[in-house]
């Protein structure tokens, strides 16, 4: 029996990456919340839970993979779910928020679609959004509630440092990450550089590596950037450090979306190692790339979620640098 005003911490999951759900639910010492789950002959998705979820402070982990559209549709119908069956706060837990690419208009007449996105969580009924490394921080401006904008970082840090013996440098592999690169390089001292790209207004997902700014030459370089999609990029980055007299070549990437020809292009580039997080569920393909090192996100998320849960600052847990 729970006395009224006493919290109570419900965690449910979305059907998209039930294992880090499962492993968050874990570490906080809680069980997933019952979800039953079915799909019309149409393609309709229906939630129901299985168990009263009033008055409480829920959290749904749902992570935007493929399908993309049908995962963020069931997790915005969770949250109605919910906000119909009067949960007191619920908080909208996206290991990878969709479409955070699609941010600004780059050409006349496109759709801001991660606005778009904010606003459909928001009248879906979430009260809170926390996402891990956003494409760019402008998209927490796109709602008027809290958003917690988590990292990776401390994870990658603590793994680069116990790997890597000798001089480092960290490349963005375009002029706009250099900031998510200068901020690695500062906790671990070590250097910056970052590599001018060209890419076509006309084709998707296909760039081109011009030249690289920054001191790489008999230097480990570590590739940072928030997702590998298609793997050109990085791939087309990694290959003129090598020319550039690079010591070694490794990357990180938080979401390892992995699509299309991204695993053999991979398995053909010179990366000593590939370094995601199971921010996305990983492929059984992905696997086999023998240079492949996936760390898990869920002690930081489960530490996200206590804190909230807890009225506790967030920016702990991450070095103050979830901004």
């Amino acid at each position: 029996m729970k006395r009224p005003g006493v919290k109570r911490l419900m965690v449910f999951s979305g059907s998209a990456n039930v294992e880090l759900a499962e492993e968050v639910a874990k570490l906080l010492n809680v069980e997933l919340g019952g979800v039953e789950r079915s799909t019309f002959s149409n393609g309709e998705i229906y939630i129901r839970y299985t168990e009263s979820v009033r008055g409480a402070d829920c959290f749904v982990i749902q992570s935007h993979s493929d399908p993309i559209n049908h995962n963020i549709m069931e997790q915005l119908i969770m949250i109605d779910a919910l906000k119909r069956a009067s949960a007191k706060r619920i908080t909208a837990v996206m290991p990878f928020y969709g479409y955070a690419r699609q941010d600004k208009k780059g050409r006349p007449r496109e759709p801001i679609s991660a606005k778009m996105m904010g606003d459909l969580f928001m009248s879906a009924g979430a009260d809170r959004i926390a996402a891990v490394d956003l494409h760019t921080g402008q998209i927490q401006g796109f709602i008027d509630a809290p958003f917690d904008s988590l990292t990776a970082m401390p994870l990658f840090e603590d793994y680069i440092t116990s790997r890597l013996d000798g001089p480092i440098t960290f490349v963005s592999p375009d002029s706009g990450g250099v900031k998510r690169a200068t901020t690695f390089a500062r906790h671990v001292d070590a250097e910056v550089a970052f590599v001018y790209k060209r890419r076509r207004s006309d084709v998707r997902n296909e760039i081109a590596a011009e030249w690289v700014v920054g001191e790489v030459e008999g230097r480990h370089c570590v590739i940072v950037d928030d997702m590998i999609d298609t793997a050109g990029t990085v791939i087309a980055s990694a290959e003129l450090l090598v020319k550039r007299g690079a010591l070694s070549v490794v990357v990180l990437a938080t979401h390892g979306i992995l699509a299309g020809p991204a695993v053999e292009r991979l398995s053909k580039a010179p990366f000593a190692e590939i370094i995601i997080t199971n921010t996305l569920p990983v492929t059984k393909e992905a696997m086999t790339l023998p240079n492949l090192t996936v760390l898990s996100i869920a002690p930081l998320l489960a530490g996200t979620i206590d804190a909230i849960f807890s009225d506790r600052s967030v920016s702990e847990l991450f070095k103050g640098e979830n901004t």
